[in-house]
């Protein structure tokens, strides 16, 4: 189906704590695909798909971070103006509510990938199927 899996680490708002995280994942060999922070005041989320999700999600638990795992959505978006409108139009037709969303352009700039979390991932996707976008899996994240 295409469903990824992501990271979620709810933490304090304070200088350094975003550089314990990624001092964390790069000691284990974790590499971030796609990241994306949040914040609310004094706390914030830091929202990621990573190369290895067991591996990270572990080592930054054993940490002592508060981290979470989610569903996600991994599709591949036109690189050109409007791409985005044909995937949001796509799910607001098919009344599937987008909770958020993230993106990133390859290192090659062949394809750009729009992470999506959305109330009913299963739909999502076979609706984003049927209308041709491609639903990316964890072994093409992996390799990005």
């Amino acid at each position: 189906m295409g469903v990824i899996k992501q990271i979620s680490i709810f933490m304090e708002n304070k200088p350094g704590r975003m550089a314990r995280v990624a001092k964390t994942l790069s000691d284990a060999d974790v590499n971030i695909r796609a990241l994306t922070i949040a914040e609310a005041g004094d706390f914030g989320v830091i929202r990621m798909v990573v190369d290895d999700t067991e591996k990270g999600y572990r080592v930054l638990r054993d940490g002592g971070f508060t981290v979470s795992e989610t569903d996600v959505l991994a599709v591949e978006i036109k690189d050109i103006p409007g791409g985005l409108y044909e995937i949001v139009d796509t799910l607001g037709e098919n009344d599937i509510n987008m909770d958020y969303a993230y993106a990133f352009v390859t290192a090659k700039a062949e394809r750009a990938m729009l992470i999506l979390r959305v109330d009913d991932t299963k739909r999502a996707a076979q609706v984003l199927n049927e209308t041709g976008v491609r639903i990316a899996t964890r072994v093409e994240i992996q390799n990005i």
